[in-house]
């Protein structure tokens, strides 16, 4: 990196990750000498960075946390990736417009105004490229339950203290229950906060629904660590949603991209089988719902799933061509020659 401003940039993204890095890795990543380093690393102290230093064998670098930090320093991608980042979260939430029209206290009118904000705590040479950006981007809503970021953070912070907390949980059918719950994720899923935790009254897991959860609060009691009930919090959640569910195979003729476009809405684990092959895993309520998924893939496909799935999908293709085979209707019963409509 023969340019020193790029070079202190991608020094100062590398600290900024939080973590001890030791000199040599530095140099490696920067492509430049121990000494280069050094004498970085006193520039960036000299602009009011505070870089702490461990030195000899196994010392490291480390850009020291809880102080007054100089204005926050992105590259341009990292910058270009913030502010869409920010205009993708505002734009999901209840109400009907898109970047500005967030709901109040919500994480979506958080994410509005550190939009408009934005360009203030970045370098003097990246804020004419967000400006331009800004001005030549629109979002469009997507509808979606609130959540606020105060519940977000005090969920998050007793997540890292191993901290019990209570709330209020508003269910489905609008039923209200006091829970004590051991958090343990937060999970983002299908434009959803979910909260995996251990409810300690029922002695089980459960998942909520975090834009159900009212007024949490952080008992201060420290939970024991368990095992979390699979591989990922994640993986929990899925297996959570498929319970009751038929788990569906599906071979589609066409290239992954084309399937993933298709299906984006859906909770689908979606593989390449080929280049013009794909393969498709599906947890489905009942047939009618796979028949309405498979209407909007615009190429041929089978599926495996149980008899009584592929039963029902072989009547109702037949009737489907009845009904668009005007050789075997009576003429006077053509939907277009009935009269007498009701509305």
């Amino acid at each position: 990196m023969a340019d020193v401003t790029e070079r202190m940039l991608a020094l100062l993204s590398l600290l900024q990750t939080g973590r001890a890095i030791g000199g040599d890795e530095l140099a490696r990543r920067l492509e430049v000498s121990p000494r280069t380093v050094r004498r970085d690393v006193d520039r960036l102290r000299g602009y009011g960075y505070p870089v702490e230093t461990q030195p000899g064998p196994g010392g490291f670098y480390r850009l020291a946390a809880g102080r007054t930090m100089p204005p926050l320093v992105l590259d341009d991608d990292e910058a270009v990736a913030t502010l869409l980042a920010l205009a993708a979260l505002a734009a999901v939430g209840p109400a009907e417009g898109g970047i500005v029209d967030a709901a109040p206290n919500g994480i979506d009118d958080a994410a509005t105004r550190a939009y408009g904000k934005l360009d203030q705590f970045l370098p003097t040479r990246l804020r004419p490229l967000l400006t331009a950006i800004r001005a030549g981007l629109e979002t469009s809503p997507q509808q979606a339950p609130t959540v606020t970021a105060q519940h977000l953070s005090t969920i998050a912070e007793a997540i890292t203290h191993r901290e019990t907390i209570t709330f209020r949980y508003v269910d489905a059918a609008g039923n209200t229950t006091e829970r004590r719950v051991d958090p343990y994720r937060q999970i983002h899923h299908l434009l959803r906060w979910y909260l995996l935790g251990w409810d300690t009254r029922r002695k089980d897991w459960r998942v909520f629904r975090v834009d159900r959860v009212h007024e949490p609060v952080r008992t201060g009691h420290r939970y024991p660590i368990r095992d979390l009930p699979a591989d990922s919090a994640s993986e929990y959640l899925r297996q959570n949603f498929s319970r009751g569910k038929e788990t569906v195979h599906l071979l589609v003729d066409a290239p992954a991209e084309h399937v993933v476009d298709t299906l984006k809405f859906q909770d689908a684990r979606i593989r390449s089988a080929n280049d013009d092959h794909t393969a498709v895993g599906l947890d489905v309520d009942s047939w009618q719902w796979l028949v309405l998924v498979l209407a909007f893939v615009d190429a041929d496909f089978r599926i495996d799933g149980s008899e009584a799935l592929l039963r029902s999908c072989r009547l109702f293709a037949q009737r489907l061509s009845a009904a668009t085979d005007d050789s075997r209707t009576d003429p006077a019963l053509r939907p277009d020659k009935l009269g007498g409509w009701h509305h």
